[in-house]
């Protein structure tokens, strides 16, 4: 018996090993592979910006084509990163006191920029009363509140709304990230956290995603000992809850 729970032992930590070498290896493969990706990008960028010249029709049809492919490239290598960590329990995560509200609305300033693209307007809803600070690695819950932010901006479509919300109830933290995009079609929902899974009506309107962003959000919230849920219909958009422990 003692020669059997050894040789378990010495299994587990050949594949602790083994998975730290992955973690590794995904996450430096990542690391440069996106600095590769954003000086591409910025070339790319100023073809398309005629920084370097007037172009044609059809050499802006094509620079345009390699542009939205590197932007696919970069989204599934931020979403590798994302997932290495969120995935790895091996890694310890830095619990601190943290303003929820200011986190959040440094995130929505963040995406200024993105919304004035799509003609979105993007609205934080303040609680209007206090709300306790709340523990939590500080990164790791930017990597949520982006992630579905994110998704609400991608798939609403142009002139659409993006709402996020912050209350508590009890002991926890409730965010909200709710928008008036596509909307999840019922025999969908079921998959929506899973690995790699992407709805066909996103596949459809050839919005880009690799199918990492909800299933990695999903393991850092409960790694926080938090809950992730969503209300949707098909049409009349999303809406994604969080609900994160105060202490």
């Amino acid at each position: 018996m003692e020669e059997e729970i050894k040789k378990l032992k010495e299994e587990c930590e050949k594949l602790k090993q083994t998975n730290e070498v992955k973690s590794d290896l995904i996450s430096i493969s990542a690391h440069q592979l996106r600095t590769s990706l954003s000086a591409l990008k910025w070339i790319l960028k100023m073809f398309l910006d005629e920084d370097l010249g007037k172009l044609t029709s059809e050499q802006n049809s094509f620079i345009r084509k390699a542009y939205n492919s590197n932007e696919r490239m970069n989204a599934l290598v931020n979403d590798l990163l994302t997932l290495s960590h969120a995935e790895d329990t091996s890694m310890s995560y830095k619990f601190e006191k943290i303003d929820l509200l200011y986190l959040i609305e440094q995130t929505v300033f963040d995406f200024s920029g993105e919304t004035n693209k799509k003609n979105i307007e993007l609205m934080f809803l303040k609680p209007d009363s206090p709300i306790l600070p709340i523990n939590c690695d500080k990164e790791m819950i930017i990597v949520v509140i982006q992630n579905l932010i994110e998704n609400a901006i991608k798939y609403s479509n142009e002139g659409g709304k993006v709402f996020i919300s912050l209350k508590q109830e009890e002991n926890n933290l409730i965010v909200s990230v709710r928008d008036t995009g596509i909307g999840i079609k019922e025999e969908d929902k079921e998959n929506i956290f899973k690995k790699f899974y992407r709805a066909p009506n996103a596949i459809e309107k050839e919005i880009i995603g690799s199918g990492l962003g909800l299933f990695a959000t999903k393991n850092i919230v409960e790694r926080h000992k938090g809950k992730i849920w969503f209300d949707s219909t098909e049409g009349k958009g999303a809406t994604f809850f969080v609900s994160l422990p105060i202490n």
